[in-house]
């Protein structure tokens, strides 16, 4: 395989991370991610300094404390969208309007990587912009738009 499936979706919180409101949400975290790690296709996920196969919601994007990042690689589209809807990250993603706010733009971007490259949070703000920009394009695209990756110049 010479290419991996990159996803970023990040999120703007309506409370903080440590308050009530958000205690289901935050003490799903820990399960979902090792289902994720555990699932068919995955490759690589996004964890804050220091954290040991924790989360990433200390790691800071576009320079806002309250928008919370997730970032990972998958073998391919399958592999991401088997995961997505299914099990508890589907049951927390049906309540995620009780946790985080409605967002007009564009918070959820796929782009494809060198089989082995891992993205960085500076790659996926510039793919999160560039869609939100240009719309869906082999740079950055959606899974409802999906691009197949590109040959390597």
């Amino acid at each position: 395989m010479t290419h991996e499936l990159a996803q970023v979706n990040i999120s703007r919180l309506k409370y903080p991370l440590d308050s009530p409101e958000l205690k289901d949400f935050v003490d799903g975290l820990d399960h979902v991610n090792g289902v994720a790690d555990a699932a068919e296709g995955f490759v690589w996920r996004l964890v804050g300094e220091g954290d040991d196969g924790g989360d990433a919601t200390a790691v800071r994007v576009f320079d806002d404390e309250w928008i919370i990042i997730n970032m990972s690689v998958w073998r391919d589209f399958d592999a991401l969208k088997a995961f997505m809807y299914a099990g508890r990250h589907r049951e927390l993603m049906v309540r995620r309007r009780e946790w985080f706010e409605h967002v007009k733009e564009a918070m959820t971007a796929l782009w494809w990587v060198p089989a082995g490259q891992r993205p960085t949070v500076a790659d996926a703000e510039e793919r999160l912009l560039h869609l939100r920009q240009h719309g869906p394009t082999p740079h950055a695209f959606t899974l409802s738009t999906r691009f197949a990756p590109q040959p390597v110049a």
